[in-house]
């Protein structure tokens, strides 16, 4: 476990609470203003965070580490996002002028005990690196060097970088892009037991000098122009290569499969139609004819469900996270998450959540109101907990592990009032308000056919009409259709690639709703064709299961396309990925119950009933 430090300094709760409804309406609107500076100003770096290169989201201040530190440490003001993001940004002892060029300049000195040499060694065995920021730029670096070779013998060298080379870039008065290098220079190694080659032991302990250099380069790019050469650099691997052939495969399959549905449909209803009129002008009686039996049910098809509120819940909150998911590709497109705004994405996603919780306000109470719902109270209070309770539960587990190793993920508690402010200044009475106004404005359920008091018995239906089967067909579909997008989007949030590719993002998005919404339609209408009449609850879970099928991928992800490990990072891992899979299952099963809605109502309606 990480030694423990203090958090940055945090305000008075009153006024963090009051100050966060701007807070959250303006943070993914700031500008970033360029910072102009002359020859000979200070060059703030500042010193945030260090972790195990394969545990993205394990880290831990930078000064937990046996480092060169300054007497009192002062923390940078972050934004919201940034501390969600794990960002502790501290000013360091660096001194860095604008292009002046510093050679070897001294540190500090540090004599360092067995016990902290032992912790630098642990670090360094387990690929610790450092993420420095200079003017809004991270620098990332290794703590230290690691060799493993040979076999009989068998050789362990580990070593630590105590001198380090800045490169930083500039054009006219801003800064472009900075790195940092140790090619030049040489680890000092650490040995058990506290002694090291190459440093002079004091009184037990491991004497070392902390050096830094800087040098200063023309850069043709522009200040607005500077995100692209973050983009070009990587200290990071570049594992996310964009298979165009795979993407278009997909498209295409999906395309094909929603053409094929719709054709087939068609033309099978096009022959219920007929078939059935004809019938009905006949004055034929005997409409139960094998699997074409749907008109038969005419009178209980529009029964209302069992649990109405937890229904309409499940559809409020799904319409909120489709809306709250438009909104925030949209706001991608818009090139408002560049890859120097620290945890623009993490502020723009609470905001939209705070804000468009009136919208599962309002579609959760009308949709109630129209079915005859009585307590619409509940179904309030039941809609604005849905997700936000899981939520809060799956987060007290995750930070309870953060805070127990000391991790920067373990949100400060400031930061937790400020959100949940957020929620009870914000979230709870837009859900109030949207809900009031969705019962206040609801009208009359749209139902083409009466419904009978006496409910019809329904006949026994083969095994392929089951629910786990339709959920298998209606899940497996429309994961597939996100599959190849789903690894970018993994490896960007449990990785450490910049994700680009939002138009595409928006057409999967887009391809994904209609496949869902498709394929409910054709499993409601071989349901309603075995004259079962239960498909309110059975097109919410039909295509709603693809929340199970991405859980299952995310097993896949961690074993076999990630390196992550430990308990740190698996409770992240896990807990955020079921409530990933909670808010697909949610939205994929709000389209997929309004387009089976649709559907009924369409085909009852274009039949000629008495």
């Amino acid at each position: 476990m990480m030694a423990e430090i203090e958090h940055p300094n945090q305000q008075g709760v009153c006024r963090m609470i009051g100050y966060c409804i701007l807070v959250l309406c303006l943070v993914p609107h700031i500008t970033w203003a360029t910072v102009s500076y002359k020859q000979g100003d200070p060059v703030t770096l500042y010193v945030n965070k260090v972790g195990p290169y394969h545990n993205p989201q394990e880290t831990y201040h930078y000064y937990t580490l046996p480092v060169c530190r300054p007497k009192e440490v002062h923390h940078k003001s972050l934004s919201l996002g940034e501390v969600l993001d794990g960002d502790r940004m501290a000013e360091s002892l660096y001194e860095i002028k604008f292009r002046e060029n510093t050679e070897k300049k001294l540190l500090c000195q540090l004599t360092l005990t067995e016990k902290e040499v032992d912790q630098l060694r642990e670090a360094i065995e387990e690929l610790y690196y450092f993420e420095f920021v200079l003017d809004d730029i991270p620098i990332w670096g290794f703590v230290g060097y690691m060799e493993e070779s040979g076999f009989l013998p068998h050789s362990h060298k580990v070593g630590l970088w105590t001198h380090l080379d800045f490169n930083i870039e500039y054009n006219g008065n801003s800064v472009i892009f900075a790195n940092v290098s140790v090619k030049d220079s040489k680890p000092v190694p650490l040995e058990e037991g506290g002694a090291g080659h190459g440093a002079v032991g004091t009184g037990g302990g491991l004497a070392l000098s902390f050096t830094y250099s800087v040098h200063w380069f023309e850069s043709p790019l522009t200040h607005a122009r500077r995100a692209e050469r973050l983009r070009d650099y990587s200290f990071f691997p570049k594992t996310l290569e964009i298979h165009w052939l795979s993407i278009i495969n997909s498209l295409v399959l999906v395309v094909l499969l929603l053409g094929f549905v719709i054709i087939i449909l068609m033309r099978v209803l096009k022959n219920d139609f007929a078939r059935y009129n004809v019938e009905e002008e006949g004055g034929c009686d005997d409409l139960d004819q094998g699997d074409n039996g749907w008109k038969i049910i005419h009178t209980d098809v529009f029964r209302f469900p069992p649990y109405k509120s937890l229904l309409c819940a499940v559809l409020g909150v799904g319409a909120q996270f489709l809306t709250l998911a438009t909104g925030i590709i949209v706001m991608a497109l818009l090139g408002m998450f560049n890859v120097h705004r620290h945890g623009a994405i993490n502020s723009a996603a609470i905001m939209l959540y705070a804000l468009t919780s009136c919208v599962s306000g309002y579609c959760s109470c009308s949709f109630y109101t129209q079915i005859h719902g009585q307590r619409w109270v509940w179904n309030i209070i039941l809609t604005s907990s849905l997700f936000s309770a899981p939520l809060f539960l799956t987060w007290s587990v995750v930070n309870s592990v953060h805070w127990w190793s000391g991790s920067t993920q373990a949100l400060p508690a400031s930061t937790v009032l400020l959100l949940l402010g957020a929620w009870v200044l914000v979230g709870f009475p837009l859900t109030v308000i949207g809900g009031i106004v969705g019962k206040n404005r609801a009208g009359n359920f749209q139902a083409p056919c009466r419904t009978r008091n006496i409910a019809r018995q329904i006949p026994t239906q083969p095994w392929y009409k089951h629910t786990a089967v339709h959920m298998a067909i209606g899940g497996f579909l429309p994961f597939s259709a996100i599959s190849v997008e789903l690894y970018y989007i993994f490896a960007t949030v449990w990785g450490r690639e910049h994700y680009t590719l939002y138009g595409i993002l928006l057409c999967v998005f887009a391809i994904l709703l209609s496949v869902g919404a498709c394929i409910s339609v054709a499993l409601t209408y071989f349901l309603l064709s075995g004259e079962d009449y239960r498909w309110w609850w059975r097109s919410v879970l039909s295509t709603g299961s693809t929340g199970l099928f991405i859980f299952v991928y995310s097993v896949f992800y961690y074993r076999n396309r990630s390196s992550m490990s430990g308990l740190v990072q698996s409770a992240e891992f896990f807990g955020y990925s079921l409530l990933t899979a909670l808010v697909f299952s949610l939205m994929l099963g709000t389209v997929s119950f309004w387009a089976s809605l649709v559907f009924i109502r369409y085909i009852y309606r274009s039949l000629k009933m008495d």
